[in-house]
């Protein structure tokens, strides 16, 4: 296998590690259930990969890249604070609202982490991996709208986590579009509240 290919499969197995979670189970997911749904041998998996730890962690970049980086994208061009945050919040919101099942993956995926011998590791780098991506979008928002937040980011970034999180596994329980949307827009006036132009 060239470099390429090697790619390839790695792309196809993390898509099909996806779709077995989903309908099976995170504990159902062996290495030979992925291969069979890629419908690769099974040595393709110890070539693309150096455990199963390290596709469930590549699954979980997945599924959180799906639904932050076209929020991020949603915001064209710079703008008042306001229009920024509340536009790539709708987007990323749009994006949770659109992905249900694999929002509830990530949930089965740390309880599946915390709960096994040698794999509450992944659990820490999950989130660890969540605060990071969203501290880098936080960074992202600042430098669009031209401001800066008055909160030491990293407080910010956890705080706007858990935020993020509750609101994402509440919807997923009881689908009250409403109220979730105007917890949305209540984050986003808190974002602004907390922001001021850059260099005052």
């Amino acid at each position: 296998m060239n470099r390429r290919s090697a790619d390839e499969r790695r792309e196809e197995l993390i898509e099909a590690a996806i779709r077995v979670m989903i309908r099976d189970g995170v504990a159902k997911a062996t290495t030979r259930a992925v291969v069979a749904e890629a419908g690769l041998p099974l040595g393709a998996f110890h070539y693309c990969f150096r455990s199963k730890e390290e596709l469930l962690q590549s699954v979980v970049e997945r599924i959180m890249a799906r639904s932050l980086v076209p929020a991020l994208g949603a915001v064209t061009a710079a703008g008042p604070p306001e229009q920024v945050v509340r536009t790539a919040l709708h987007a990323y919101w749009d994006r949770i609202r659109q992905s249900p099942d694999e929002q509830l993956l990530t949930y089965e995926l740390t309880q599946y982490a915390l709960r096994q011998p040698g794999l509450t590791d992944l659990a820490r780098r999950q989130y660890q991996h969540y605060l990071s991506t969203v501290r880098t979008s936080l960074e992202a928002l600042a430098q669009l709208a031209d401001v800066e937040w008055t909160v030491p980011l990293p407080v910010l970034t956890r705080y706007g986590m858990g935020m993020l999180d509750g609101l994402t596994l509440t919807w997923l329980i009881d689908r009250d579009e409403e109220l979730t949307a105007a917890a949305l827009d209540e984050y986003a006036r808190y974002l602004v509240s907390v922001a001021r132009p850059r260099g005052a």
